[in-house]
């Protein structure tokens, strides 16, 4: 499945409509966390996040790129 090209503020978005928080700001790096998750998910805040970095944020997050794609919406 094709990824279009998404800023750090839009992939924090479509992850925090999937149920992740934010936890902290650090400096060019969002945190984000979810109860229930081990892990925590570091989104860069740049202007365009490069596909490999979404496809292994994704991954990271339990969820499939299908599962992704409507909540960027």
């Amino acid at each position: 499945m094709k990824l279009p090209l998404l800023s750090g503020h839009e992939v924090v978005k479509a992850f925090e409509r999937i149920g992740w928080e934010v936890a902290r700001h650090k400096g060019s790096h969002i945190i984000l966390v979810k109860e229930g998750h081990v892990a925590t998910l570091s989104v860069p805040d740049h202007e365009e996040v490069a596909k490999g970095t979404l496809r292994k944020l994704i991954a990271r997050a339990g969820v499939t790129v299908d599962d992704f794609l409507p909540a960027m919406k």
